[in-house]
């Protein structure tokens, strides 16, 4: 059993990147779903496939590399929000990163979103990654 599912999808992510995949497979759920769709509408990841074979079923991710450098469109994700220490921010607190050139993804009242949406709508919520 995992103690933090996010941390994992994070990392098959990351390592799938680094080993140069171009497929990585991940157990799902409806957390890793919205954050693999916020993923593909921001341009971090070329296509994404939902099989629904079990209870929770599995998600295929296309990563996504430059043309002409080969190197993988995602050069960092980190997790911010841990299970020992949650990271929360208001709606006028939200983090930039890298001066708006990545995102964060936050979990809302209002659902998964980036920190951008989350000021638009303006809500707070917790802080689960930075990717750029």
């Amino acid at each position: 059993m995992l103690t933090d599912p996010i941390a994992d999808y994070l990392t098959r992510l990351r390592n799938a990147n680094k080993a140069g995949h171009r497929v990585v497979e991940i157990p799902g759920s409806n957390l890793k779903r919205e954050m693999t769709k916020i993923l593909f509408d921001q341009g971090y990841i070329l296509s994404y496939k939902f099989e629904d074979d079990k209870v929770q079923g599995t998600i295929k991710i296309a990563l996504k590399y430059n043309k002409f450098t080969k190197e993988p469109v995602i050069r960092k994700i980190k997790r911010i929000s841990k299970p020992g220490l949650r990271k929360y921010a208001s709606s006028n607190e939200m983090p930039r990163v890298l001066n708006g050139l990545g995102i964060a993804i936050v979990s809302t009242s209002h659902g998964v979103m980036t920190s951008k949406q989350a000021e638009n709508e303006n809500v707070g919520g917790e802080v689960l990654c930075y990717v750029y």
